[in-house]
């Protein structure tokens, strides 16, 4: 449930501390193990531009996914052998899961796109986002337009 004060997660490699209370979305997935590839089902907390996993709801995250390095989040059921699958990709690896309804993973799915999206944007006080591409575009047209070379 949203709202619940939770231990912090510990990254083993900078030794920093990362705040899982309060997780803009929260529940249960089964996710794929990095090594033996077999499944295992763990508690997930959005917050942020982060993704945290631990093997019970009120324990210490023991797993974390940056969103900020992700590139998609998609529907998997066939890539994962699995109903219900989502993978989200990072350039380095792909993360597989599944949730227990379609609704979940909907749900998984809407709540880390619109968090992959917030990481690759810029956030105006008006409520609208504009993307860091359109951004870059709109500066090399007008750097086009001021060169009289054209």
């Amino acid at each position: 449930m949203p709202g619940r004060v939770r231990p912090a997660y510990t990254d083993s490699s900078t030794n920093i501390r990362y705040d899982c209370s309060n997780g803009e979305f929260e529940g249960w997935l089964t996710k794929q193990s990095a090594w033996l590839k077999d499944w295992r089902r763990r508690f997930f907390i959005l917050k942020g531009s982060k993704l945290f996993f631990s093997k019970s709801e009120s324990g210490s995250p023991h797993g974390m996914i940056d969103l900020a390095t992700c590139t998609t989040v998609k529907s998997a059921e066939l890539k994962a052998q699995k109903r219900n699958a989502l993978e989200v990709s990072t350039p380095l690896t792909t993360f597989l899961m599944y949730a227990d309804t379609e609704k979940e993973k909907d749900d998984w799915i809407g709540g880390i796109g619109k968090a992959i999206v917030r990481c690759s944007s810029t956030f105006h006080d008006d409520g609208e986002y504009e993307s860091e591409e359109e951004g870059e575009e709109e500066s090399e047209e007008e750097d086009d337009e001021s060169n009289p070379y054209r």
